[in-house]
């Protein structure tokens, strides 16, 4: 039988909260009716009542079902949006009741002040789009907020950040349901990256780099974060800004707070973390092709960096090698 997947809007809520996850779970259908297997899952979109759902952007959804009295499904998942904090007590109420009797629950972006009103997420390490993190946690102190991850599980509940990590997390839900082969499928068919780890930070180092930097440093940046494993150095920067190498250092260190070297070696951990996550090759080939020195130099990074070792990370988030190349 299909998979019964219940999304939650309401007025004010975030269009692409709702409809990002809906579409992974709808392409994964569409995936397995051409493999002859049948649907995988049953989509519903619940409100307070059936009927036009204005979002925050202006688009109309169209609710085909009423939270209260809609037989239970198998995963109910809240979008987020301004309107969250506007929802009455009496919804708040019913969807409390809904998820004491559905297997699996998770909230979309802000999304997850509707579960911690319901008093869902008490004692649960939970995310939100990195904006909410410190009013959820202010509000909700009995909330553990993790406010750089982009999805987090804690037991049968299930929290994102904002707009498309609600799409990573749809797909981790569907990797779990099934196979990373279908998740593959649909990363594919949706042309994105299979694996973002929900423990993977919200914004990467390149995008921190280029909202804080400016005029030439910024076009140089777009630059490297073109070709990040490049042959870069310091020299050749500065070359291309036409200062010297101890200028550039000072320049790099204002805008951005840190050094040119520990930019490098940031956006080189992350090539070598997709690697490690994709693709079954040696440490020392990634160390190589990532230009991190050697496997040694890698590990003593990527634990200082993520605090676990390249091994224990490719154990948990690695594919086979059949699986990454569905994913290419």
């Amino acid at each position: 039988m299909p998979h019964t997947v219940d999304i939650v809007v309401y007025p004010d809520c975030q269009l692409v909260d709702a409809s990002g996850p809906w579409q992974v779970f709808a392409t994964a259908n569409t995936e397995s009716e051409e493999a002859s297997e049948g649907a995988r899952y049953r989509l519903r979109l619940l409100a307070e009542a059936p009927g036009p759902v204005t979002t925050n952007g202006g688009m109309t959804l169209l609710a085909t079902h009423a939270l209260a009295g809609t037989p239970p499904g198998d995963t109910l998942l809240v979008a987020g949006g301004h309107g969250v904090h506007d929802l009455p007590d009496s919804f708040i109420a019913t969807l409390g009741e809904r998820a004491a009797s559905t297997h699996r629950v998770g909230s979309i972006c802000s999304g997850a002040f509707a579960l911690a009103r319901a008093g869902l997420l008490d004692g649960c390490t939970v995310t939100t789009h990195w904006r909410d993190a410190d009013r959820l946690a202010r509000e909700f102190p009995r909330v553990h907020v993790a406010a750089d991850a982009l999805y987090r599980q804690s037991g049968g509940l299930y929290t994102s950040a904002g707009v498309t990590a609600g799409i990573d997390l749809a797909l981790s839900l569907v990797a779990r349901d099934h196979d990373h082969r279908l998740a593959a499928a649909v990363a594919r068919q949706l042309v994105m990256f299979l694996h973002r780890p929900g423990d993977q930070a919200q914004f990467s180092q390149g995008l921190r780099c280029q909202i804080n930097s400016v005029g030439r440093l910024r076009a140089l940046l777009d630059r490297v974060l073109a070709d990040p494993l490049a042959d870069w150095r310091v020299e050749t920067l500065a070359e291309a800004l036409a200062v010297t190498p101890r200028h550039f250092q000072r320049l790099f260190r204002r805008q951005l707070a840190m050094t040119p070297g520990t930019f490098l070696t940031e956006l080189r951990l992350e090539a070598a973390r997709q690697l490690l996550a994709e693709s079954d090759a040696s440490l020392t080939h990634i160390a190589t092709h990532c230009r991190l020195g050697g496997p040694e130099q890698l590990r003593r990074g990527f634990q200082r960096r993520y605090g676990l070792a390249p091994s224990v990370y490719r154990a948990r988030f690695g594919h086979t090698d059949d699986l990454a190349r569905e994913a290419s």
